[in-house]
């Protein structure tokens, strides 16, 4: 009886040891909780955020700082409970007691040991106010960290945003490791493409603090500590004064300008329009400007430079020669009626050889010339014949980088529109489709879509007699300040360069004494330039215009398209001349011209919308 009474006594002092045990261990080896606590009575990690790198105008001109900005942050376990004037905190940093709780309960849900923003970018002046009465609400802190400053408010579509990082990202380790809770990162544009090397890499200091949070300087004279480093500088190819100036071109009217050196592929000014100011997408007010922007019909955050795919219109007629010249079908000689019967046309000599066809831009002609590149007679049936010279031409178009993508150094990069044989087969059926079903892209209409800086990059390839180097901004990245080398590869088209002599004769005709308003010819500037009018579905036509400039030795190529702004002659034309004189000449010397152009408001279609 005594032996079991023992026994049992033993089990229980067994069985309660052996809980504490597993408590024990629980509390220290899995429940971090406890050790987060005891560590922040006595340490405190406080992140030492890098320096962004800046970004610089090709001139080297500062175009994109860094301004440094407060937060507060909390953690929640050293808040003061049931004695923190709650009401006396809210009224200090200017926020709702709802808005209070809200913030709390998100702190909480992060971590109750852990620090977390509270109040996020406040300024010199409003940190200044609040530090001073900090000490009275223990769990409160200050942390410093910088944020983009402007330093010309323009470029905002190639430049980007930065924006918070979100908790979908932070679960993605692989890819967004480095990051933590709170962390800033480029979105879109320069910002987002270069992240890693503009953002740096941030250090970590130690501090000691007393159970009051009280700072006790550095934990071990600061021997674990380890410093931030900058950002690598970004040196962009853009000049900030052509586009300054080509956002001024563009205000009251949609559409994009692109301008490049052709040698280089340098991007020399890279307009999307509407514009913005990229001042709204930083600070405080970050959400409450991006919803604005969000919510505007005219869609000023939409990057139609390259995401925006326009029917090509009349210059797309430049390529739809160089390919027939190619096959051998035409050469410089080759001459057709403007035959209005076949496609509507405006009025000019007639007949046309092919420089003249390029002068006065002749529909007929072309639909003509694009017919003997499709119906060649290699096959028996008239379907089979188009579908083996579709392909054909294909191979040649998609040479001079169209269908697919650039490989501009920017996010979300579009492909442009270029048809398959497949897509025919698919609304047509298969060898149920013929000439007559796609003669419209004979005059750049139809199933083409080319983005902006396909277009502007089309006019390099005019410029350089048949070769390109892919569009881009790098200029210089970091101390070495060399350049990726996949933008110094030289791509070429399968048209041969001799061909291309005739094309640009005939441009250098379009703007001294052809489709071009006589207005944009710069006897001292010689320009050689396409027009192009683009048809669309709702309001008026669109505008088009790629040159290039001067005609011996291109120094710029540019495409402006402006959406229902009417003939490519009257608008796009008069632009990218200006573009054109601007940064060849530094100053206008054709006031009236310019006045004109500023004057044109073309958003009436945007305002109709938003009136319905």
């Amino acid at each position: 009886m005594f032996d079991s009474r023992v026994a049992i006594v033993r089990f229980v002092f067994f069985f309660v040891g052996f809980v504490f045990l597993v408590r024990l261990f629980y509390i220290q080896i899995i429940d971090e909780t406890y050790k987060g606590a005891a560590d922040m009575n006595a340490l405190k990690k406080v992140p030492d955020n890098a320096y962004r790198g800046l970004i610089y105008d090709r001139k080297g001109r500062l175009i994109v700082n860094n301004q440094v900005v407060f937060d507060i942050t909390v953690i929640p376990r050293e808040l003061k409970k049931g004695g923190m004037d709650t009401i006396g905190f809210c009224n200090l940093v200017g926020i709702t007691m709802e808005e209070f709780r809200e913030k709390i309960r998100d702190a909480k849900i992060y971590s109750r040991v852990k620090a977390s923003a509270f109040i996020r970018q406040l300024s010199q002046e409003e940190a200044a106010r609040i530090i001073e009465h900090l000490n009275e609400y223990p769990g409160f802190y200050t942390t410093t960290r910088t944020v983009r400053a402007y330093e010309y408010p323009c470029m905002a579509h190639a430049i980007g945003y930065m924006g918070e990082i979100s908790r979908g990202q932070l679960d993605n380790k692989e890819k967004y490791g480095y990051y933590q809770m709170g962390d800033y990162l480029g979105i879109t544009g320069i910002e987002g493409q270069y992240e890693r090397q503009l953002r740096g890499r941030r250090g970590t200091k130690f501090i000691m603090v007393d159970v009051h949070g009280v700072d006790k300087g550095p934990f071990k004279n600061g021997i674990y500590d380890t410093s931030a480093s900058k950002g690598q500088d970004l040196y962009s190819t853009v000049d900030i004064m052509l586009q300054q100036y080509g956002e001024k071109l563009m205000v009251n009217k949609a559409g994009s300008i692109v301008a490049i050196e052709p040698s280089t592929g340098e991007i020399l000014a890279f307009i999307s329009a509407p514009i913005y100011d990229p001042g709204l997408l930083t600070g405080r007010n970050f959400g409450k400007n991006y919803k604005v922007l969000q919510k505007d019909s005219t869609k000023p955050l939409f990057n139609r430079a390259m995401m925006a795919m326009y029917p090509p219109g009349s210059i797309f007629k430049t390529l739809q020669a160089l390919t027939a010249m190619q096959m051998g079908l035409i050469d410089s000689n080759t001459t057709y009626p403007c035959n209005k019967s076949i496609v509507n046309c405006h009025a000019h000599p007639n007949p046309c050889n092919l420089r003249q066809a390029i002068q006065w831009s002749c529909n007929p002609y072309f639909v003509q010339v694009y017919r003997r590149i499709i119906n060649q007679n290699k096959a028996a049936s008239t379907f089979v014949d188009t579908r083996i010279g579709y392909e054909r031409w294909l191979e040649y178009i998609r040479s001079f980088g169209l269908g697919a993508k650039l490989g501009i150094d920017l996010p979300a990069e579009q492909k442009g529109i270029l048809k398959k044989v497949a897509y025919f087969d698919k609304v047509y059926g298969q060898n149920r489709w013929k000439f007559s079903n796609i003669y419209s892209m004979s005059i750049g209409q139809g199933e083409l879509g080319l983005l902006p800086v396909q277009m502007a990059n089309l006019a390099c390839i005019l410029a350089n007699k048949g070769w390109y180097k892919v569009p881009h901004f790098e200029r210089g990245l970091g101390d070495s300040g060399k350049v990726n080398p996949v933008f110094q590869e030289v791509h070429r088209t399968m048209i041969d360069p001799q061909h291309y002599t005739l094309i640009r004769q005939g441009m250098r005709l379009a703007v001294s004494n052809g489709t071009a308003w006589s207005k944009v010819d710069m006897k001292s500037i010689p320009i050689c330039g396409k027009t192009g009018t683009a048809q669309t579905s709702s309001g008026k036509d669109h505008s088009v215009f790629t040159c290039f400039a001067p005609m011996d030795n291109p120094k710029i190529a540019i495409a402006c398209f402006v959406e229902n702004a009417g003939f490519g002659g009257f608008t796009a034309a008069p632009i990218a001349s200006l573009m054109v004189e601007k940064y060849l000449n530094d100053t206008i010397q054709r006031k009236n011209l310019e006045k004109h152009m500023l004057d044109q408001d073309y958003m009436s279609a945007y305002r109709n919308k938003t009136a319905r």
